[in-house]
Order: structure tokens, then C-alpha cells, then sequence
């Protein structure tokens, strides 16, 4: 009779990791399709709904814009599906072409602090907007501002 003296590790179980490159994978194609139709939406409404079409976009125009929720949200839903999926892409590129693994860290590092910080900047300007900004030439500004 043999006997067999069987290793601890055969019956740990297998430690799971979450697969980056999967979601990341996934995220392309759902942020994909969400900005085509985000952005279709976005010329629709500024080209084609818009009495006199690109003429009319000015800053009264963008302003009025951005006081309604409905067009904070969907700007701001573009501006960060649009900036992750670039930043994801261009991951991609350097994971693909960068070859020295302390470039590719530093240019992924550039790459996140960049996104991160033009979605901050965006994400605050569209909710912090004046539509009405105090002193400003009443043609220019909004429909709805008070003439002051």
C-alpha cells in the first residue's frame, strides 16, 4: 500500500482576481454605443432642433442650456463617458507600443491625472455655469436673465 502525502496548496482555494482587461473590454463597447447616442442626440438638438442651427449657438445659448438638469446630466454623462473611453483607448496604445515598463507606468500615471482632471474641470463648469453672469451685455446672455 502507497501512500501519498498530499500537498496544503491543493486544497486552498484558487484566489480570484478581477480581470481588468475583460471589463475594460466591455466598458469600449457600452460606452461606444451610449456615446454615439449621446452625441447624435447632443447635434440633434444644437444643429437641427435649434431654430437658426449653428448660428444661433452663442453663450446665451450654452448658458440656457446648461441651467435645465436634463442637459447637465447629458453633457456631463458625455464629457465622462467620452474622456474614460479615450483614456482607456490610449491605455491600450501604450500597452501595446510602450516597451520599457517605467515609461508605460509614467504614461498611464499622465494619462489618468490628465482625465481625471479635465473631467473635474468640466464636471464643474457645467453645474457652476452663470447663465446670467452680472454685468454682462444683455444680447449676449440667456433669454430667460433679467435685463440689469
Amino acid at each position: 500500500m502507497t501512500m501519498t502525502i498530499e500537498s496544503p496548496r491543493s486544497k486552498a482555494p484558487a484566489k480570484k482576481r478581477t480581470n481588468w482587461e475583460k471589463w475594460g473590454w466591455i466598458y469600449m463597447r457600452v460606452s461606444g454605443v451610449l456615446l454615439v447616442v449621446l452625441v447624435f442626440g447632443h447635434l440633434f438638438s444644437n444643429l437641427i432642433a435649434t431654430p437658426g442651427g449653428v448660428h444661433a449657438i452663442d453663450f446665451g445659448f450654452v448658458g440656457g442650456k446648461l441651467a435645465n438638469p436634463f442637459w447637465q446630466v447629458w453633457d456631463v454623462l458625455l464629457l465622462w463617458l467620452a474622456l474614460i473611453h479615450g483614456a482607456n483607448g490610449m491605455r491600450t496604445i501604450v500597452n501595446d507600443y510602450v516597451t520599457r515598463p517605467g515609461l508605460a507606468k509614467t504614461f498611464k500615471v499622465l494619462l489618468f491625472l490628465s482625465a481625471a482632471l479635465l473631467i473635474l474641470l468640466g464636471t464643474f463648469v457645467v453645474f457652476t455655469l452663470d447663465p446670467c453672469p452680472a454685468g454682462a451685455d444683455p444680447s449676449l446672455v440667456a433669454s430667460f436673465c433679467n435685463a440689469s
